[in-house]
């Protein structure tokens, strides 16, 4: 195979600290590529060197044989790579049409006039090219994730993309879109396109790609091809040791009841909604993209009003309007997306900490260092969470470690029942299995965890039961011994 990508000996440092050290990485054409690491191994600093976002401090990068050096993405994007970000670059407010061709409008000569009919014909022309159909004057924040990925990869295609990045492109998306984006994907691969597969779901790779490079403190470890290696040797290569079993083993004695849902209807999406959780277990809660899921998680934390119905906590019925009655109660809540709601990436690890503990850190609402300071040093060591000092920027740090200072805040308050939606989404397997014993330990000294996971191993590795929605209701109930993938997703979709 011809390759399209070939970086050589790629060094990279920031405030004299080495990020990336003589890392090798090649990409063949008509292949898709694994770049897989635990967060902070150096793959986004890679990836954006090969992009002109950063300019390398040694070594070399050639496309298709011929040696560049990138200022700017724009020039990257002139040689036919193009990047499909976590964070998609969707301005919601304009047309598809109008997002295809930003910043390369297509006008009448020089006067300034847009072509808007023929934007729109070329953009109905790439949508179809991939399968979707997408009108091109529907505004661009009506669609879903999903259809707006489809948006970006049609995009990259109109600007002849030969290589495509794609960091995290699963992360958001429905059982059913993730679907449609490996058929795209696979489509784009018998076309010749080299695609950069960045993920932290070792089933996808496995299924999808066609070679794996592993990074590790911004070193490289080496290139596999996937149907000659396996998930455990993958894994020895990214954390440098044996992880053991994927989940640690569940040895806790599971207590008394600690919480009761009784009929509960929010009025929009959940109907008749029952359940108990007692001490010390982990009730997962599985279900398809919109099931209901999250919205039983805001209800219980006060971020939503239930309609009618009954809630007990230690079986005392409970009035929750907002979420600080729900902390009063002792219930917190991890939520889905870490960054806007979870964190403020701009206060330190110190300030994150004490958001949810402000009342046992102050004394007559003034805020006490020496509080403030024994908190996040206590929460720091029993998370294992790795960080300069608790004055430290959490933006600074790695998605797992970010992930256990929203923990560390909710382990302030001392919760009787913890709420985790999507706890372990982009982390790392290393962080994730860290998680994993975090979860372990808080339900041994008697926490209630209810857990929201799309990935289905971690609902059947992690939970003791399991609650699977379907349309805003509670399609089934099963203990962990009972359950498999299989009836799972039968029970999500409806089946009896």
């Amino acid at each position: 195979m011809t390759n399209l990508i070939e970086m050589k000996d790629i060094s990279k440092s920031f405030s004299n600290v080495a990020v990336l050290k003589n890392v090798s990485f090649s990409l063949q054409e008509g292949e898709i590529h694994a770049l897989m690491g635990e967060n902070g191994a150096g793959k986004s600093t890679l990836m954006k060197i090969l992009t002109g976002i950063y300019t390398s401090d040694g070594g070399s990068i050639a496309v298709r044989g011929k040696e560049v050096r990138f200022s700017n993405p724009k020039e990257a994007e002139q040689m036919g790579i193009a990047v499909i970000h976590q964070e998609l670059n969707i301005i919601p407010q304009l047309t598809v049409a109008e997002n295809m061709f930003l910043g390369r409008d297509l006008c009448y000569g020089k006067t300034g006039i847009l072509r808007t009919r023929e934007m729109k014909k070329k953009t109905r022309e790439y949508l179809e090219r991939l399968g979707v159909a997408i009108d091109p004057d529907t505004e661009a924040g009506t669609l879903s994730i999903g259809q707006q990925q489809m948006v970006e990869i049609a995009r990259a295609l109109s600007i002849n993309a030969e290589v495509l990045i794609m960091d995290e492109p699963t992360a958001a998306l429905t059982d059913k879109e993730i679907e449609a984006l490996f058929t795209v994907i696979r489509g784009l691969r018998a076309q010749g396109v080299g695609i950069v597969y960045i993920s932290h779901r070792m089933e996808e790779i496995f299924a999808l790609c066609d070679r794996i490079s592993v990074l590790r403190d911004g070193s490289f470890i080496g290139t596999e091809v996937i149907k000659d290696t396996n998930l455990e040797r993958i894994v020895r290569m990214m954390v440098g040791r044996e992880i053991g079993e994927r989940f640690p083993e569940r040895i806790t004695a599971i207590g008394e009841e600690r919480l009761r849902v009784e009929n509960v209807t929010e009025g929009k999406v959940l109907s008749g909604i029952s359940f108990t959780a007692r001490r010390g277990e982990i009730v997962g809660i599985a279900g398809l993209m919109g099931s209901g899921r999250t919205e039983i998680a805001r209800l219980l934390f006060g971020a939503d009003r239930k309609k009618s119905g009954t809630v007990l906590l230690d079986g005392k019925e409970m009035t929750i309007h907002n979420p600080s009655d729900a902390i009063r109660a002792g219930i917190g809540f991890v939520t889905e997306d870490r960054k806007s709601q979870g964190l403020i990436l701009g206060l330190s690890v110190r300030e994150n900490m004490s958001l949810a503990n402000l009342g046992s850190v102050s004394r007559r609402g003034i805020m006490s260092a020496a509080s403030e300071n024994r908190l996040s040093s206590e929460m720091m060591q029993r998370l294992n969470v790795k960080a300069k000092d608790a004055g430290q920027t959490v933006k600074s740090l790695s998605g797992g470690n970010q992930q256990k200072v929203v923990i560390g805040k909710w382990l302030g308050i001392k919760p009787k029942v913890l709420i985790l939606d999507e706890p372990t989404r982009g982390v790392d397997i290393g962080a994730k299995k860290e998680i994993y014993t975090i979860m372990n330990q808080l339900t041994a000294d008697g926490v209630t965890i209810l857990m929201i996971s799309s990935e289905l191993p971690e609902i059947l590795g992690m939970s003791d039961r399991i609650i699977v929605m379907h349309e805003g209701k509670i399609a089934a109930i099963m203990d962990k011994a009972q359950a498999t993938q299989e009836s799972i997703m039968h029970a999500a979709t409806g089946g009896k």
